[in-house]
């Protein structure tokens, strides 16, 4: 990652904060689509993308190459989500939960 030089006026962790509190501002996913597509460039969505689309395959207990020949993503990054999911700050688990949660309640017949 891009290091420059600190800025005192506006420390990163106060930044990296208030870019957290503007995803969470956004009301629905599209408006999320939106924030993500002018702030990632193309290359940097699709990593994400990539990252997040073998959490639920990694969390079946599939093995690495399984996952790398159902979806195509790298067992080098396959590792890293791992790693994060295993020993991370436990954001993939939370996001990965509360995603779950979402489908099963609109998939619930009413």
């Amino acid at each position: 990652m891009k290091r420059r030089a600190i800025d005192p006026e506006t420390p990163n962790e106060s930044v990296e904060r208030s870019l957290c509190e503007a995803l969470l501002a956004l009301r629905d996913v599209d408006e999320m689509q939106a924030f993500l597509h002018d702030l990632c460039t193309p290359a940097e969505l699709e990593a994400m993308v990539d990252r997040w689309r073998v959490v639920p395959y990694l969390q079946e207990g599939l093995p690495y190459r399984e996952i790398h020949e159902r979806t195509g993503v790298s067992i080098t990054t396959i590792g890293r989500v791992a790693r994060y999911l295993n020993q991370g700050n436990g954001g993939y688990l939370a996001a990965a939960a509360r995603a779950a949660r979402k489908r099963k309640t609109a998939k619930a017949p009413a």
